[in-house]
């Protein structure tokens, strides 16, 4: 039975030149500096990103905990949008090892308004901890991998200059939020200090992501990657895939995961008890609601599964559907005509 994997763009899977760049790769000791090919991800990434210099790091959730314990000091506050992935999906490492707060703001569109950022900002006090740095997310996961408008980027780096506060970007999916916009990805990055990207998701490397910013800022990001164990040695065999992971043919890529899940969006909406809004599918998630289908979420997705489908339950009737180069436009239709026959037999 084929197996279509819709629940992340994390099981994308490294293609035959990654491969063959893999094992052909130079290696050395990263934490050294010797590693060859890391020393060219990190020049490769700095550029791409519009950035003085970056760091290669196992995981984006690390990227982005170095980066607030290399923005900030111990009972220092962030600000950052109410749902944002540093705040829900990292296991709180930045109170457990970083001893930050959070002061969150809602924010509809992914992002909140630039005028809550500046009212959120703490004045000098002894009773107060210290804003010391703003984080961003785009796309937004919890929202969908919805894209935050420019303006809101521009607002907020206003406040942040005006302050003297620096802006941390969670840019997992940058390179979607780019290609969305039909922007140089510089367009976005330029409007924060830091930013991490993710190269293990739709770009298709097997592993890591990368940290960018200022010279100093990194030196301080790699003392708090090697402290937070993220000193790999021989890199070199991820490294390459990641430097093809960044290729503009690669990047270019990510506009199929669109057109996959705007196809997927609209095709849901024509069956009946689906519900999607469409005008919120901006790039390569799928947010759906299954009213009255006759199954609790879990058994929704025991359902397809059984059929090969693999879907996320996101909460009650919500499914998360998300496309990657492992998910071919044949793959949407079929998942489509299995969804509907599901429907119309929730006996079975």
């Amino acid at each position: 039975m084929r197996t279509i994997d819709l629940r992340r763009d994390t099981i994308t899977l490294p293609d035959s030149r990654m491969k063959k760049a893999a094992f052909d790769a130079p290696l050395g000791d990263s934490v050294y500096g010797e590693d060859l090919s890391q020393n060219e991800l990190e020049e490769c990434a700095a550029r791409a990103l519009g950035k003085d210099a970056s760091v290669y790091v196992p995981s984006g959730t690390m990227g982005n905990l170095v980066a607030l314990l290399s923005h900030t000091e111990r009972g220092d506050e962030i600000i950052l949008e109410e749902n944002a992935h540093i705040r829900t999906s990292e296991t709180g490492g930045a109170a457990c090892v970083g001893g930050l707060m959070f002061r969150t703001l809602y924010g509809e569109d992914g992002a909140p308004d630039a005028k809550d950022v500046a009212g959120a900002i703490r004045s000098v006090n002894i009773h107060y901890p210290k804003t010391a740095l703003i984080c961003l997310e785009n796309t937004h996961y919890r929202y969908g991998g919805i894209v935050v408008p420019l303006e809101k980027f521009r607002s907020i780096r206003e406040v942040s200059m005006k302050f003297g506060i620096p802006v941390h970007l969670d840019g997992a999916r940058v390179f979607n939020a780019a290609v969305y916009l039909g922007v140089p990805v510089t367009e976005i990055t330029r409007l924060v200090d830091t930013v991490m990207l993710s190269l293990s998701k739709g770009l298709g490397a097997p592993v890591g992501s990368i940290l960018a910013g200022p010279v100093s800022f990194i030196e301080m990001a790699k003392r708090y990657r090697k402290m937070l164990g993220g000193g790999m040695r021989q890199t070199g065999w991820l490294a390459a895939c990641g430097i093809l992971a960044l290729s503009e043919e690669n990047i270019s890529r990510l506009r199929e995961d669109h057109e996959n899940a705007s196809l997927l969006a609209r095709g849901l909406n024509e069956i009946n008890g689906a519900c999607v809004d469409v005008e919120k599918t901006h790039t390569n998630f799928v947010l759906a609601r299954f009213e009255d289908s006759g199954f609790s979420a879990e058994r929704f997705a025991e359902k397809l599964s059984a059929r090969g489908i693999l879907i996320t339950p996101s909460k009650a009737n919500t499914f998360r559907f998300v496309t990657s180069k492992e998910v071919s436009r044949e793959d949407i239709l079929f998942t489509l005509q299995i969804i509907e026959k599901v429907l119309q037999q929730p006996s079975q």
